[in-house]
């Protein structure tokens, strides 16, 4: 049987090869197809890969209350240019009464110009705990962090993001160094290790680059900056009154998230008048991160699956063409005593080789996607940089990820695809009236 079997596939290649040019679009055709759904689905998992990564290093037992501005929240002109809104200092001090709640950390953060000698840098001034560095994974590369005594004291200390210190430090060690902002001065006590900037996450979560940021003692922030911040634009002033941008809570277990972050939104509804806060919980980031990606994943695959399904119809139309070609083949095979079953096996065995072989070619041109995806960074990076700049970083970070079920999938439907797309040429080859066959010219 199995002998049998090898010999109808020994034939079916020996028949394709009288066409060479002709078998090889068609197992181009397939080709394609096997690669794209592979490069594709490679491609969504490895932005999917990104952003799950961005949620955990929140903390599934994280729960984020960030301060939202709203259009209720105020009006400009007058003595009423100023807007009041987001979290206060006695909204923290409520979450901390929360029996889960095992640590709260607040955090206040605005835009601001720093400066050292003659050198600028647009950085993110963020008034924050000790706390914030463990909670937020930013390591340290030299000095220290903030502590408890900076805090108690209200000193004039900062730590400083990296990128904030090569530009400000090009050629310098930064530790001990001042730095202005506006008219004070702050000492740099550590710096921080460089980390890849994270992407946003839906409209939960924006995207955050935490080598811009300097860090202070959220005290010292409220003792030297204060809640109100003004701003001149074109002769007209706006401004706006925040006592804290955003408050981490952090519960004991997972299973405790979603009931805490119920009380802390019955809490804060009962002191806001207005929604002026948003409550985001990076374990139902992950379920829908998760949905999304099969979703994604499905629709990629349907998409890709159209490539295969042209490719099909391209090897039904060979062998369409084929079974013309050998009307009169089919005829003494049939006078020889071959029965159309032998006769749809012989059409079908052809379709499989092809599509097999395409098969086969696309997934190991589908393993190509990391070079390929690293060569077209690079290419990008070096000959359009200001495309490059322009570029999220989830383009920037990408790493595809093959996934094993991408391989057999799509190595399976183009299996699939020969012999649904073969069928009907291989009856038709089985159906013709030997005698007018033989005829054939």
């Amino acid at each position: 049987m199995f002998s049998r079997f090898l010999r109808t596939v020994q034939l079916g290649f020996k028949s394709l090869l009288l066409h060479k040019l002709r078998s090889g679009l068609a197992v181009l055709g397939i080709l394609i197809g096997v690669t794209a759904v592979i490069w594709l689905v490679a491609l969504g998992e490895g932005v999917s890969y990104q952003a799950q990564q961005q949620i955990k290093e929140l903390g599934a037992t994280n729960i984020i209350v960030k301060s939202v501005k709203t259009a209720a929240g105020g009006s400009r002109g007058g003595p009423s240019f100023l807007v009041e809104y987001g979290l206060t200092r006695d909204d923290f001090a409520r979450i901390m009464t929360i029996p889960t709640v095992r640590r709260a950390v607040p955090m206040r953060e605005i835009r601001k110009e720093v400066r050292f000698r003659e050198r600028l840098a647009d950085i993110h001034l963020i008034g924050c705990t000790p706390d914030y560095l463990e909670i937020n994974h930013v390591d340290m590369e030299r000095g220290r962090f903030l502590s408890d005594r900076d805090l108690a004291a209200r000193d004039n200390v900062c730590v400083i993001g990296d990128e904030t210190a090569k530009q400000l430090f090009p050629y310098e060690d930064p530790i001990g160094h001042s730095i202005k902002v506006e008219t004070d001065f702050y000492t740099v006590v550590g710096q921080t290790k460089n980390r890849a900037p994270s992407a946003a996450i839906g409209g939960s979560l924006v995207g955050r680059d935490y080598n811009l940021d300097v860090y202070i003692p959220i005290t010292t922030f409220r003792a030297r900056i204060g809640d109100q911040v003004i701003t001149a634009r074109s002769g007209s002033r706006e401004g706006e009154i925040v006592q804290l941008s955003q408050i981490t809570i952090t519960v004991g277990d997972i299973a405790e998230v979603e009931e805490a972050a119920d009380i802390v939104g019955i809490l804060l509804e009962k002191y806001h008048k207005i929604p002026d806060y948003s409550i985001t919980v990076p374990k139902e980031l992950l379920r829908q991160a998760e949905m999304l990606r099969m979703m994604f994943n499905v629709l990629l695959v349907l998409i890709a699956g159209i490539s295969l399904v042209v490719g099909g119809i391209g090897i039904m139309n060979i062998m369409l063409a084929t079974v013309t070609e050998r009307t009169r083949e089919i005829g003494v095979r049939r006078a020889m005593g071959a029965r159309r079953r032998d006769i749809i096996q012989q059409f079908l065995a052809e379709t499989v080789v092809l599509s097999a072989t395409g098969g086969i070619a696309g997934v190991a041109f589908g393993f190509l996607c990391w070079p390929v995806t690293d060569g077209v960074r690079s290419a990008v990076k070096s000959w359009l940089p200001d495309v490059w700049k322009s570029l999220p970083s989830t383009i920037h970070n990408l790493e595809p990820i093959v996934a094993p079920w991408s391989i057999i999938a799509a190595f399976g439907i183009s299996v699939g695809v020969g012999v649904v797309f073969g069928l009907y040429p291989a009856r038709r080859a089985a159906m013709m009236d030997p005698i007018e066959a033989l005829r054939h010219e």
